[in-house]
């Protein structure tokens, strides 16, 4: 039976049993997304300021047959967070429910609400000497809710892991409006089916994330900084476990950036200082975080030298100062968007695993040459084997005159992909744009487990319609 829209009529009802001012006309911002790639439809958004609030809305979604939309802060770049079609939606947003209600140093847990930005939860474990060490470019607006309903990522997986490595317990409303009290603070739950593992990453499709337990770590004492050169994705990758085993999982970050990436920067943001003197083929930018007493210079100094001899770097600078950290710190973090301004004909977010890199790059830039004629910006996470491998025209180009070819470039990448054992979402989950990918690439087995979940749980199919499993 098809879902009923969240109409005037389903408005005025639900607005009855609601406090004044929870429900309003959705504004543009709740139907954008950063790509420009859809526009919602939802007339409605309703903005609860607790979680009985928020079981109230579902229940009544679930009983008039509405589709549910949660909304976190807006940066999914998977669609997500927006519906393009079908009957409109409610938006569900979060946002009110934003207070760090708890911080528990001797046990380094903090516990927010699922409206908290990351960037206040950060600062928050800071007052509280303790370090939440998921971070990422849309820190400042993103919303926890959505990060972990999105098992988002970032520049510290290789070292603390992905946003579900962060929590330990979670309240959630379920599609039936059901409220789950799962926000235990505990390491060790061994109690049966582990609810908490199925609605991180679940994209809002399986309930409503209201607050979560998440664990913190101890700060650094010390951090260190440097931009390395290296000849080749394989060296890269010799060099990073050349660092592992002198420095172990002191290893904060490790970043792979290529010369695409810094002409990008020199070609659309011209601001931003370049290192080198001339950008080399490739280079990784590595963070360390160390222990009390150790030398962080002296660190970095001992895996440049040792780096060196061992013929996998070429040039490198280590930062001198907090604010030359920043400086190569922006050059990575401010490469998507030098990839904004040129336009990329397709953007892969994959994974693969880390000693077939170096071959997926170069077999990857062999198929595309045989598509047509295209530049690579390849450029991610190397530590934890997650390229951003985006496609683009050639200089002088515009990506417009290549959208009959998107959709075989996507293909080319992402059968790849497949072919070597990786993943065509790493970070960025699956959303609306890969549903099909999901399809596709997908063990039947694990498709087929996927459905049943969401049959149980959504008999009515309200939660997120047509984001991950297919309405």
């Amino acid at each position: 039976m098809p879902l009923n829209p969240a109409d005037d009529a389903f408005a005025e009802t639900l607005s009855r049993a609601l406090p004044g001012g929870t429900l309003r006309r959705a504004e543009p911002r709740y139907l954008e997304e950063p790509r420009g790639r859809w526009q919602g439809i939802s007339g409605w958004v309703a903005l609860p300021r607790n979680v009985e609030e928020v079981s109230a809305i579902v229940r009544a979604c679930n009983d008039a047959r509405v589709g549910l939309l949660p909304y976190g802060g807006g940066t999914g770049l998977v669609g997500g967070q927006i519906a393009p079609e079908g009957p409109a939606p409610l938006v569900l947003s979060l946002e009110r429910m934003s207070a760090v209600r708890a911080t528990y140093p001797e046990e380094n847990v903090l516990v927010a609400e699922a409206g908290a930005v990351l960037a206040d939860v950060q600062a928050a474990a800071l007052e509280a000497n303790r370090l939440f060490p998921l971070s990422l470019a849309s820190e400042g607006t993103a919303r926890i809710g959505g990060l972990l309903s999105t098992n988002a990522g970032g520049v510290n997986v290789l070292r603390y892991g992905n946003a579900r490595e962060q929590v330990l317990g979670l309240d959630a409303v379920l599609p039936d409006g059901t409220i789950w009290h799962g926000l235990k603070r505990l390491r060790k739950d061994n109690t049966g089916y582990d609810l908490r593992g199925l609605l991180l990453g679940a994209e809002g499709t399986l309930g409503v994330i209201t607050a979560a337990a998440l664990k913190l770590s101890p700060v650094p004492a010390a951090t260190a900084t440097a931009l390395l050169a290296v000849e080749s994705p394989a060296a890269a990758l010799s060099l990073l476990a050349l660092a592992r085993d002198q420095l172990g999982e002191m290893v904060s970050a490790f970043e792979l950036i290529g010369r695409m990436g810094f002409r990008f920067l020199a070609e659309a943001l011209p601001e931003v200082r370049q290192p080198f003197a001339e950008a080399p083929a490739w280079c990784v930018l590595v963070e360390l975080g160390l222990a009390q007493g150790m030398d962080p210079e002296g660190a970095l100094e001992t895996l440049f030298t040792a780096g060196m001899e061992a013929g996998l770097i070429s040039d490198g600078l280590v930062a001198q100062s907090e604010a030359q950290a920043l400086q190569f710190w922006e050059i990575r973090e401010r490469i998507p968007e030098a990839n904004r301004h040129i336009g990329a004909i397709a953007s892969h977010d994959v994974s693969l695993p880390l000693s077939v890199l170096p071959a997926f790059i170069d077999t990857g830039l062999e198929r595309l040459a045989q598509v047509g004629d295209f530049r690579v910006n390849c450029f991610g996470h190397l530590g934890d084997g997650n390229l951003h491998y985006n496609v683009f025209p050639p200089q002088g180009r515009k990506k417009q005159d290549y959208l009959d070819v998107r959709a075989g470039v996507q293909r080319c990448v992402h059968d790849l992909v497949n072919e070597m054992g990786g993943s065509v979402s790493a970070e960025h989950g699956i959303g609306r744009l890969k549903v099909d990918d999901l399809e596709r690439y997908s063990d039947p087995a694990k498709l087929a487990a996927m459905r049943a979940i969401k049959a149980a749980l959504d008999p009515k199919g309200i939660m997120n319609p047509g984001a991950v499993i297919r309405a």
